[in-house]
Order: structure tokens, then sequence, then C-alpha cells
């Protein structure tokens, strides 16, 4: 057996598996996910132990299959299909397509905005809106990638995105996933997949044993020492890779090695001379788990903020299913967003117009005012930026304020900060405990220390563009910017909870606040 023949043998072994382990965790009473069955169950009433951590291990499932921005478009996009929502390209008009009903649309693969408008509702009205941000750090493969052997060892230029590559990547089996652009053959248009290499790890970052002294110490060149080892060729089977003259058809041979542009073509099904560009991330395969003595964490990479985004995706779509009326008053947006680790900044993240295209395409529409007064909306609106915050380190304790040190299990926590990095205003911050009181949840608060530096969110992006009453507030975890980190096993499922709660209320509790 050949080595190419070889390495074709053990990707369909890594198929099987892939199928084994999925057929196995549906099967699996260890696992108890009551939700993997099909995405179309929407009984997601969260009352029992039982049902919260059903909902974490649905989240564990939805990361695990998910890994890349795209994946959680996708994925999204098909659960938003599975409960009626309707699909509205951006590229088309949206006249005469929108009456009362629930719909979506999606913006370059990596964001989203989902909503749900009644047959009643008006500009007066405004929009209940959450926003979160689906991207996650990563490493990104560079556009060329290519770089010498190190005395056999193959190495893959990354860079790091939203601040990866330090220590914490170390040591990690990464994956690769992501979208590929390919030249369909028959007929010579560009079009995409999505491939992940879960749970087939393809790099490792290798960690200086501390035996070397202080070169093991850091910090490290993130360029030059945070280089992902992907294989080894010893001096016997050194030389040059034959390109077949198909192979060298592909533009980015040359840029890319040879090896990875096979194993990309193969985990695609296309042929190495179809593929067009490559937007690849390095992830970590490794699958999240329920972990404490009772189970109380839940333990996962990516959650800074799939967490929230999860959470109130299916609370749009559990409210879509309970509470929704096509005869309603309300308007209520969900909007997933791409790139706020890095600023949003772009035209998939949050300051690339999406919130406000949605509302106003629907607005005009529905007709409901010729004028499509996008300020008098936005004016009688409520926005939720939802974000992960800080859970309370107990081996950091002098870090933390008294009274603003969220607990793991007890609920959503707001976010304040007065300098602006975070956008809730003491309007907002009544608003969201009267919400909170009336639905029955509890929340929680976190500012930080005057001696350290506050983080950001979309919030004040959000509130600034639209003019509307924005406020931060999200699921807390530890070790956030952490490869892996921990929240509460009932956290996802009380953000959830809360979610629905505010699509369910937040208008008629926010008419009680007139023209404050």
């Amino acid at each position: 057996m050949d080595s190419t023949d070889s390495r074709e043998y053990q990707l369909q072994l890594i198929k099987q598996l892939k199928n084994a382990l999925q057929a196995l965790s549906i099967q699996n009473k260890d696992i108890r996910s009551t939700f993997i069955d099909t995405e179309k169950n929407t009984d997601l009433a969260l009352s029992t132990d039982l049902d919260f951590k059903n909902f974490a291990q649905k989240y564990i499932d939805f990361t695990y299959q998910n890994p890349t921005t795209y994946h959680v478009v996708e994925y999204a996009s098909k659960v938003l299909k599975d409960n009626g929502f309707t699909y509205l390209s951006e590229k088309e008009s949206w006249n005469n397509k929108i009456n009362e009903g629930k719909y979506f649309t999606t913006r370059n693969g990596t964001s989203l905005a989902a909503f749900v408008v009644g047959e009643n509702w008006e500009e007066s009205k405004g929009v209940g809106a959450i926003g979160s941000h689906i991207d996650a750090l990563a490493a990104k493969l560079k556009p060329a990638s290519r770089k010498d052997d190190v005395e056999g060892y193959e190495l893959l230029g990354v860079a790091p995105y939203g601040g990866t590559l330090n220590h914490l990547w170390f040591d990690r089996d990464l994956g690769i996933g992501g979208r590929v652009l390919f030249r369909d053959e028959e007929t010579n248009k560009v079009g995409s997949k999505l491939i992940a290499s879960t749970p087939y790890p393809i790099a490792k970052i290798p960690s200086l044993a501390p035996h070397f002294g202080k070169p093991a110490e850091g910090p490290f060149d993130k360029e030059d020492q945070a280089v992902p080892v992907i294989g080894f060729t010893s001096d016997e089977d050194s030389g040059e890779e034959t390109i077949s003259e198909n192979e060298a058809k592909c533009t980015l041979v040359g840029k890319h090695s040879i090896k990875l542009l096979r194993y990309i073509a193969r985990l695609a099904d296309i042929d190495v001379s179809q593929i067009v560009q490559l937007d690849l991330d390095l992830f970590d395969v490794q699958k999240g788990s329920l972990g404490g003595l009772n189970e109380d964490f839940l333990f996962a990479p990516r959650l800074d903020d799939r967490l929230c985004s999860f959470a109130a995706l299916w609370a749009l779509i559990s409210f879509s299913k309970e509470s929704f009326t096509p005869n309603c008053n309300t308007f209520s947006v969900l909007g997933l967003f791409d790139n706020e680790e890095v600023g949003s900044l772009t035209r998939q993240g949050a300051k690339g117009g999406l919130l406000e295209s949605t509302v106003g395409r629907v607005a005009a529409a529905k007709r409901h005012n010729a004028s499509n007064d996008l300020h008098t909306i936005f004016a009688n609106s409520i926005i939720l930026s939802a974000d992960v915050n800080h859970l309370f380190n107990p081996n950091f304790k002098e870090v933390y304020m008294k009274g603003h040190s969220p607990k793991p299990n007890v609920g959503v926590t707001i976010s304040l900060d007065p300098n602006a990095h975070m956008a809730t205003d003491s309007v907002g911050f009544a608003f969201i405990e009267e919400l909170a009181r009336k639905n029955g949840d509890k929340v929680q608060y976190f500012q930080i220390k005057n001696n350290s530096r506050s983080g950001g969110t979309i919030g004040p992006s959000i509130s600034s563009q639209t003019g509307a009453r924005t406020i931060d507030l999200g699921i807390p975890q530890l070790a956030m910017h952490s490869i892996r980190a921990t929240t509460g096993s009932k956290d996802v499922g009380l953000g959830m909870k809360f979610f629905k709660g505010f699509y369910e209320n937040w208008r008629n509790i926010y008419d009680n606040y007139g023209d404050l």
C-alpha cells in the first residue's frame, strides 16, 4: 500500500469513527442528552437539574460539531429552517415577501439576523433585540502558510485571531476547519464547502520543558516560537513531493504545503485543482464535558461567545413556538455577529449594519409607515448586548469587588462600567431587574476594580449606531480567553430562560418607563 492509499484508508477510518462516536453519543444514557435526536425539538422548559444539564449537553454537542464561525451560522440556519423560519437573501428585495411570521438572513456565512414580527407591529412599538457574537479565539491559516521544514519537522504558518498563540495554546490537540472556496468543473462557478477535521487533530504547538531554564518561561514570540507542528519527515523519506499536472492548476500550490492542500481537498471531497481560496482556523478538537463532583460545571472550548449566542438562538426559537401569535404587535430580533474579538469593524461584524439593515427593510416591506423612520423604531427599542462576563475565581479573590463577583448556576450577570466600555445605563439596569422579577430569574452584577482594565463588547457600538437603549449582560464564565474555559452546568439554560423571558415581556415592562 503506497502512502496515498494509506492516507485514504486512514481518512476512511476517521469517518467511520466519527459516525460511530455520533451514534454512541445518541445511545449512551450517560450523556443524557434528550435534545440531540432532532433539532426540531423545542420543548425546552427548564425546571429540574436534569433539564438544565441536558441543555448543557446540547450546547456541548453543538460547539463540538460546529467548531468555526461558518459552522455556527450553518447550524443556526438549519435549526431556524427546521422550526419554521423562512430564509431571505440580503441580495434580493424583501418587498412583498414579509408578512407576519418568522424569517432570517445571513451575511458572508459568518453573521446572521433572525426575527419574528407580528401583523400589528408598528414603528412606535420598536424592536426587542438580542445581539451576540459568534466568533471565538482561533489561529487563522495564513494566506501563504508554507514554512521551511526544521530538521524534518513540518510547520504551519498561522496568525493569532483575538490574542491567541500564547502559552494557553501550547500542547493542545488542534484540528483544522472552516470554509473552502472551490470552482465547479462543469459550471466554472465558485462555490463553498465547510470542512472540519474533528475529531482528528492535525497540529500541536509544543511547549519547551522547564529543564531548559529561562527560555521555557516566556513570553514567547508568536511568529517563531508558537508555530504549529503538523508532521515529520525523516531523512530517508525527505525529498520534494511530486505535484501532478492537474494539481499544478491550483493557484495555491506553492503558497501552502501540497500535503495540506491534499488533506483539505479530501475533507471537502474535491480535487486540489478545484481549490480557489481558504479561510481556515486551528481549534481545540477536545469535546466539552460536564464536570465537578456534582456536575456543577461545564468545561469546553470556545465559550466566548458561543454560550450567549446558543442560548439566545434557542430562546428565539422557543419564543416563536410557544408565545408568538401572528396578530401580535411585537418585533423580536436576534443578531449573531462575527469579528467582535477584533473590533467588529467589518461588514459581518456588529458595526457592519446588519441589525439596522434588517430592521429597516422589514419596516419598509410591511409599509406600516411610509417614512420608514428608523429613529422612531430604535428610540422605542431595547437591545441586549449578550456577551460572556467573569465568574468569581476563588484563587484570585483579591481582584474582585464585593457584590460584583458572579457565581455559577445563579443567573445572568449585568455588565457595568462607568467609562462606557459597557452600554448599560441606570434605566437599563432597572429594566433588567424588573424583567428578572417578572420571569422568576436572578441576576448578578459585575464591574471591574479601578486598578484593572475592562474588556469590551458590541454594546457601545450597537447603542451609538442605532440610538437604542442597550444593556450589556451575559452568562458568566471562568478562564475567559483561554483555549478552554468553564461555566456552570445550569448557566447556559439559565441564559436561555432569561432571553426567552425578555422576548416575551420586554415591551409591556418598557412601556412603564415612559420617555426616559
